[in-house]
């Protein structure tokens, strides 16, 4: 029997299901609290004077706590609304093997990207006018275009994966606990990637900075990174990892 999952629908729900609405305001909410703290943090943090230079590892370690928090709480608090997405890239996973329709999907990313850009107008307001209000994704010194696009696909791969061994998947042996296990590989992804390619992972993390800011340089590799990580993700684990039940598991080592 399948599972209807919260984030998923069908037709009937465009004229008949108010949830619809609801889980696309969820998602406009939840995402817009998401990007400000994160932001907000990595504002507070402070940005380096040199574009690309390194974050000293206990500032980034600061900035990847507030991220990792504020994704793991926010997931959880959205999950039984929207599923807690909060970004384009988990839309477009689920999306591509099925677990959500198209219509909802493409409503799902207009609210995060909107909630992104609202976020950061609002913060860039809030700062006073300072010379580099809001920090945008940019590539490390010394780090091409396609090395960040590895770095992107490899941690927002690490990311899906994680949402599917401990959310999709229904044999999951932590029920209950997956959003705020995705929140704990954010913050790691962001100490790991954080100097190399900005540890987006997150298209609507870097769309809202970039728009409040005008600054669009190797923008297109926070998109392209995390749309392919992420539905590869999915492929991988549906495909080796995520397999039917067809009998009970025997308990210890009794035959």
């Amino acid at each position: 029997m399948d599972t209807k999952h919260a984030d998923s629908f069908d037709e009937r729900d465009v004229v008949v299901d108010a949830g619809c609405v609801r889980a696309v305001l969820g998602e406009l909410v939840l995402t817009f609290l998401f990007v400000f703290t994160g932001v907000a943090a990595a504002m507070a943090a402070g940005v380096p004077e040199l574009q690309g230079a390194a974050m000293p590892m206990a500032t980034l370690a600061g900035v990847a706590l507030a991220q990792a928090l504020a994704a793991g709480v926010l997931v959880t608090a959205g999950f039984h609304v929207s599923g807690g997405h909060l970004n384009p890239a988990v839309t477009v996973a689920l999306l591509a093997r099925g677990h959500i329709t198209a219509f909802r999907a493409v409503l799902y990313v207009a609210a995060q990207l909107l909630a992104s850009s609202l976020a950061c107008i609002l913060l860039r307001y809030l700062s006073g006018g300072q010379a580099t209000p809001v920090p945008v994704h940019t590539l490390g010194a010394g780090i091409g275009p396609m090395q960040g696009l590895v770095m992107e696909v490899i941690l927002t791969f690490s990311l899906l994966f994680v949402v599917y061994a401990t959310i999709i998947d229904p044999r999951t042996t932590v029920p209950g606990y997956g959003p705020m296990l995705t929140g704990l590989i954010v913050g790691a992804n962001t100490i790991a990637g954080g100097n190399f390619s900005g540890a987006s992972m997150n298209p609507a993390r870097s769309f809202g900075p970039a728009l409040a800011t005008g600054v669009w340089t190797n923008h297109w590799v926070y998109w392209v990174g995390p749309l392919v990580g992420g539905p590869l993700a999915g492929f991988v684990y549906e495909t080796v990892f995520m397999v039917t039940k067809t009998h009970e598991p025997l308990l210890g080592w009794d035959f």
